[in-house]
């Protein structure tokens, strides 16, 4: 079984959204050196990963 990650799911999700990280940043109140760190493999906090998740639609669930 191949286990992923919620980094890696979220940093995917951002680079395909089609938003830029600035615009990611913005919608989910950040400031965009957040994002872009993350992007550059930096940890968050799961609070500023759910921001990041309701900016792009997106949500966090519990694994059964």
């Amino acid at each position: 079984m191949t286990r992923t990650t919620i980094d890696k799911v979220l940093r995917q999700a951002v680079r395909q959204c089609g938003k830029t990280p600035y615009r990611v940043a913005k919608d989910a109140g950040l400031e965009p050196d957040v994002v872009t760190r993350f992007l550059h493999g930096r940890d968050i906090r799961i609070s500023t990963a759910a921001k990041i998740c309701l900016a792009l639609d997106l949500e966090l669930t519990k694994r059964k």
